[in-house]
């Protein structure tokens, strides 16, 4: 580990439901739920102050209605949310060329590689700075931890939360660690938890005073002894760069484990769109799809299938992680999924087949979250007899001939009622209703959330 807090990790508050806030005066302040709306949907984010009524993410969105009946509902928006991201990842390589995203709204940046900062005077001044130009270019939070190691500067993270700076000393890690819950640590979820419990381990100190055999016996080689080096605050995980690697994947840990089929196959076929996305990104390919899976007792599977020739394809990468899920047990419940792309080419091989078949499928999306999303709000908003070109998801944009830009509150019987602001507005718009063939009515592109 590093004699310098120059591990900079950030995460972004709430940081689709701040942006839905961001761009919506009128529901600054409120509770805000971002998620698919329909009987199967899921909390994607919620807001701090949905927060308050115990509303989380991966949660039902049938139990966070129960919870908080008055917050906005709302379809998430990923154009927006790329977009705001790009910004943001923007400024951490202008930190350094050795930044790690995580997600969206994630990130670890090596600030010693980019001769940023050195020290913890050094660490802290571009910690407060990258905090101040990230509101003044997205208008958002965004919540920054310091450290010498990737595990602790995530941790000070989740310390500073939501709008803060927390810096680690090099040196102090064990003390702050060792009165701290077991589930502070990466990997210790309900499951874990409860089996540490049940042996009268509690906190990150009775870890370190039980030992590595013991935490081996209790939990196996791999996990215990990996268990046992984090409560000795030991991590040399270095910041690896994506266009480094030689794979590009995305996974998700669930704060309640899955045990719902449907959704695990919805998780999968998303963090396979995500997945394919990055590959763009990064102007790459690949040959092998590999399927990632935890399970409630923290046994991770993993399994792979190597396609004819690289491919860049959504339809492709879905279908092989589908194929692959079918294969492995969750019955038990699942707390992280992940997809991951190897093998990796500068030039792709099409799969005329897997595009034909992804052609029937009909789902002419940019994003597949957007998709499902879109699909639930519909079957719960819109009747059957609605025509499917004109059905309108709570929070997207739309625009008025006479009355300009504003955003779908909620459609039904024919309806659609629309709130006129923008994130410029200076308080609430009016809201008006409209029938849902209205030809006034379009829908619109996100405007930026900081007006240029």
């Amino acid at each position: 580990m590093r004699a310098a807090p120059t591990i900079l990790h950030l995460d972004m508050d709430a940081f689709y439901a701040s942006a839905e806030q961001a761009a919506k005066p009128s529901l600054r302040g409120k509770a805000v739920v971002v998620g698919g709306l329909g009987p199967r949907g899921v909390v994607a984010t919620a807001s701090y102050e949905a927060r308050r009524f115990g509303v989380h993410s991966a949660m039902p969105m049938g139990q966070a209605r129960r919870l908080a009946p008055h917050a906005a509902y709302l379809v998430p928006r990923f154009r927006l949310y790329r977009e705001v991201s790009e910004q943001v990842m923007a400024l951490l390589r202008a930190l350094s060329p050795l930044v790690e995203p995580l997600s969206l709204d994630e990130a670890f940046v090596d600030l010693e590689a980019g001769e940023a900062a050195w020290d913890e005077v050094s660490a802290e001044a571009v910690g407060l700075r990258l905090r101040a130009d990230i509101r003044r270019v997205t208008g958002l939070t965004g919540s920054v931890g310091l450290a010498a190691s990737k595990m602790v500067a995530k941790i000070a993270s989740e310390e500073a939360k939501p709008d803060g700076l927390v810096l680690i000393r090099p040196g102090t890690e064990r003390a702050l660690l060792a009165p701290k819950s077991v589930r502070i640590l990466p990997g210790v979820g309900p499951a874990t938890g409860d089996h540490l419990r049940r042996a009268g381990i509690l906190t990150v100190a009775e870890i370190a005073e039980a030992g590595e055999d013991e935490l081996v016996r209790l939990l196996g080689k791999a996990h215990g002894g990996h268990l046992y080096a984090m409560a000795l605050a030991h991590d040399e995980r270095p910041v690896v760069a994506e266009r480094d690697s030689k794979s590009v994947s995305v996974e998700d840990t669930y704060d309640v484990d899955i045990h719902d089929r449907v959704r695990v196959r919805m998780e999968v076929q998303r963090l396979a769109d995500r997945c394919v996305e990055r590959l763009r990104g990064a102007g790459r390919s690949g040959r092998t799809v590999v399927l990632k899976v935890r399970r409630y007792d923290f046994s991770t599977l993993t399994r792979s299938e190597t396609l004819r020739g690289p491919t860049d394809d959504p339809g492709v990468v879905r279908e092989a992680a589908a194929r692959l899920l079918e294969a492995v047990d969750t019955t038990g419940g699942v707390r992280l999924l992940g997809v991951g792309v190897s093998g990796l080419a500068d030039y792709t091989q099409e799969d005329l087949f897997a595009q034909a078949a992804a052609a029937e499928e009909a789902e002419d999306v940019e994003d597949r979250d957007a998709a499902v999303a879109e699909e639930e709000a519909a079957e719960e908003a819109a009747p059957a007899e609605q025509p499917a070109e004109r059905r309108w998801m709570a929070g997207h944009d739309v625009r008025h001939a006479e009355f300009g830009a504003g955003w779908v509150q909620g459609s039904g019987v024919g309806r659609v009622t629309v709130r006129f602001e923008t994130p410029y507005s200076t308080g609430p718009g009016r809201v008006r209703t409209f029938a849902v063939d209205d030809p006034e009515l379009e829908p619109a592109d996100p405007l930026p959330l900081v007006e240029l």
